[in-house]
């Protein structure tokens, strides 16, 4: 069983930054941030994902430059620096786990690979 709890969403100013935190209380192999824009996007959309054997990192096109995902392990932590915010960043942020071996079979931005999700914390960027 995996638990996630994330933290660290709120307003800024566009071009601000923001730090989001999602504590896991498992070890699953694989971690996501996805977002969702209810006015735009109805549905989740990925952000950026980490692969916790070798380290590896995948960004949408949209947030790459400006987010970095990384993973503290001795926290059970995995952290989206997100820096240089647009309008268009403002969302539900969720945190997502793949613990499930079949996930392998889907690329990290298919919600479908992750069986686990947290709560979700507010990004909501001014501009």
């Amino acid at each position: 069983q995996v638990q996630l709890v994330e933290s660290g969403g709120g307003s800024v100013q566009a071009g601000g930054s923001l730090r989001l935190s999602c504590a896991a209380s498992g070890s699953p192999y694989f971690m996501a941030w996805f977002r969702q824009t209810p006015g735009k996007e109805r549905e989740r959309e990925g952000v950026a994902a980490f692969y916790t054997v070798t380290s590896a990192t995948f960004y949408a096109d949209s947030v790459k430059g400006r987010f970095t995902i990384s993973q503290d392990h001795t926290k059970n932590t995995v952290y989206l620096q997100m820096s240089n915010l647009k309008s268009e960043d403002t969302a539900m942020y969720y945190c997502a786990a793949a613990t499930d071996g079949y996930g392998l079979r889907w690329s990290w931005n298919e919600d479908r690979k992750y069986n686990y999700w947290g709560q979700g914390t507010q990004v909501t960027v001014s501009s």
